[in-house]
């Protein structure tokens, strides 16, 4: 048998060594690549989620394309935005009915991402102003009570002049297509109270509220 040197010998491990370095490194490689994508791809599918939660929270006849205006740049320049889409909304103050037509006065608030009016909202002062939403045909005013909210879509005709008061006020008109009138909120329910039978009297030197008595306390129990 032929004797092996020792560089004879060691060949088979460094070649062995080699193939697992070699053989180990695209999966290192990927592992390196899949911890660098994880924190890049997981706000993106985040944020994905949250967009389509907002957008699946406003009704479905609300969902347009609108124009960024509000109802002060729409009075102070009628004749440069007629012709707009817009979404606005608020709270209703008066409703008209003519011979073919129904004239809402809305008092005009901030919608939140669901196209909700926010009375309540920080920007709300900023954002007041009336405007009116026709529709056409017959709507009971019965069922659009003045304070309730309502959000309308449609196209802005230009604008028109009436008094409140004996003030002459200039009110853009909303040639409206779509409107949702939000539900009343509701009171929180008044959930009954139930006797606690381990709810003591006050007791002696501790104040004047009940305290809870522990079942398993003496005198109910003694381990011994």
């Amino acid at each position: 048998m032929p004797k092996l040197t020792a560089s004879a010998a060691a060949q088979p491990v460094i070649r062995s060594a080699l193939t697992r370095r070699v053989g180990r490194r695209p999966v290192r490689r990927a592992a390196r690549l899949g911890r660098w994508q994880a924190p890049v791809v997981m706000p993106a599918i985040i944020l994905a989620l949250l967009l389509t939660g907002c957008a699946a929270q406003m009704p479905a006849q609300l969902r347009t394309t609108v124009a960024e205006l509000t109802v002060a740049a729409a009075q102070e320049a009628p004749a440069q935005h007629t012709g707009a889409r817009v979404r606005w909304g608020g709270s209703i103050l008066a409703v008209r009915n003519a011979a073919d037509r129904t004239d809402i006065e809305v008092l005009a608030q901030p919608l939140d991402a669901a196209g909700r009016p926010q009375p309540d909202a920080p920007t709300a002062a900023d954002a007041y102003g009336r405007f009116i939403a026709r529709f056409a045909g017959f709507l009971d005013p019965a069922q659009y009570p003045q304070g309730r909210l309502l959000t309308v879509t449609g196209t802005l005709t230009g604008v028109e002049t009436r008094n409140v008061g004996d003030y002459p006020y200039r009110y853009p008109v909303v040639a409206a297509t779509a409107k949702h009138l939000w539900p009343e909120p509701t009171a929180p329910t008044d959930w009954p109270w139930y006797p606690d039978p381990w709810l003591g009297p006050p007791w002696p030197g501790f104040g004047p509220y009940p305290w809870y008595r522990d079942p398993w306390y003496s005198p109910w129990y003694r381990p011994w």
